[in-house]
């Protein structure tokens, strides 16, 4: 059936809300080879801090061609275990997005870090790198950690990041990259920019172990305290009250750590997904390149912006709606249509746990103005076409019924 046929039969009014099943704005895609890698490991000896683990890191670090990786549990223990490898300490301060998942500043605050938003760049929503540098300017030499965030996949302008990291000294650049790995820019993998990269691996995420997340670097010291942090602050080879040895049981502990390990059973789940990264990404990017072609004609809404030299991994594909009073009408009308739509995010500033630290609305107002105009609409690799276009229809439709 052609997109044009189908579109006419959409047109004639909103469907059933049994005619089809719901479709997600996200989900992961598991196969056999998933579930073996699995069961092999569920055979074994080891379930948890074993072999796949350090075969996952390798794999991740082929993938990033980041000299060191760092698997942890969460994409929010990454940012943990990377901000207090890199500075974070009570008295410091993060400046960072406000577009982007809480734990990206949230994190920060379990080190005693203060937090800095800076406002977005009003076409795609990435930190922007002249208010970055303001609000570097603002904190002097508090200021520890710069966090760009690679919002929806589209990877952050590393460069000019690192440029004003080069002029302070003792500013690390860490970037969120929790939606972009396979991504590239200038030439530059995901992973391969900044002091580190975090990574999530979410179930929704370009690949997914589950839970569970990473952290790339090319700072040996760095992914040694990293290491040290995800299990419990252990220094394996020391004597408890510091000093070598060879005793082959002990270890020693200085300061207090989490336990962020990830286990054998996901960085299995982790390594079988990873063989199928390109062909996820090249599958979003496909899912993306319709969209932007069948959506143009939908004058009411902004479809994402793509940055010269970049290449995104699109784990999200946002549309804007142009007046911010008809966003909800518009989400309403997809989610009646079956998508699953979901808007990504709310402000960060704006959420409790930062208005109690002085954060107001109109502080940051593309932030803001972004936020209120976003939408979600269903991208996942293991969409079909006719998914695509079951998309394609329900925003044509819903487009002309309430914008």
């Amino acid at each position: 059936m052609s997109d044009a046929s189908t579109r006419s039969r959409a047109h004639a009014g909103p469907p059933s809300a049994h005619a089809e099943p719901p479709l997600p704005y996200s989900r992961q895609w598991i196969d056999d080879a998933d579930v073996e890698a699995v069961a092999a490991v569920l055979r074994g000896e080891w379930l948890t801090t074993g072999p796949a683990v350090d075969h996952f890191e390798g794999a991740l670090g082929a993938a990033t061609r980041a000299p060191h990786v760092v698997a942890v549990s969460s994409g929010t223990a990454a940012l943990h275990a990377a901000y207090a490898a890199f500075g974070g300490a009570p008295g410091a301060a993060l400046v960072t997005s406000p577009l982007t998942f809480v734990a990206t500043a949230s994190a920060a605050l379990h080190l005693g870090m203060d937090v800095a938003f800076a406002d977005v760049d009003a076409r795609t929503g990435l930190l922007d790198p002249g208010a970055a540098r303001a609000a570097l300017d603002a904190l002097g030499a508090r200021a520890r950690i710069l966090a760009p965030v690679d919002y929806a996949g589209h990877p952050a302008d590393a460069r000019a990041f690192e440029s004003l990291a080069a002029e302070r000294d003792g500013l690390r650049v860490v970037i969120d990259g929790s939606h972009s790995l396979g991504a590239a820019r200038g030439g530059r993998r995901v992973g391969e920019m900044g002091d580190a990269t975090t990574l999530s691996f979410h179930p929704v995420k370009p690949i997914t172990t589950g839970e569970g997340g990473a952290v790339a670097t090319r700072d040996g010291a760095a992914a040694l305290a990293m290491r040290q942090f995800r299990s419990h602050g252990m220094r394996r080879g020391e004597r408890a009250g510091g000093g070598a040895t060879d005793d082959a049981w002990a270890y020693d502990v200085a300061e207090p750590a989490f336990n962020f390990r990830l286990p054998d059973v996901a960085c299995a789940l982790g390594a079988s997904q990873l063989r199928r990264l390109d062909a996820f990404v090249a599958r979003r990017r496909a899912i993306a390149a319709r969209y932007a072609s069948d959506l143009a004609d939908v004058t009411a809404l902004e479809l994402p912006v793509v940055e010269p030299g970049a290449e995104p991994g699109w784990h999200l594909y946002v549309v804007r709606v142009r007046e911010a009073a008809r966003r909800r009408a518009f989400f309403d009308a997809l989610r009646a249509r079956g998508l699953g739509v979901q808007v990504h995010y709310a402000p960060v500033h704006l959420l409790s746990l930062f208005r109690a630290r002085g954060h107001r609305e109109g502080e940051l107002p593309r932030a803001e103005d972004f936020a209120r105009r976003a939408v979600s609409i269903p991208l996942f690799p293991a969409m079909s076409d006719g998914d695509v276009a079951r998309v394609v229809d329900a925003v044509h439709d819903a487009a002309r019924e309430v914008l």
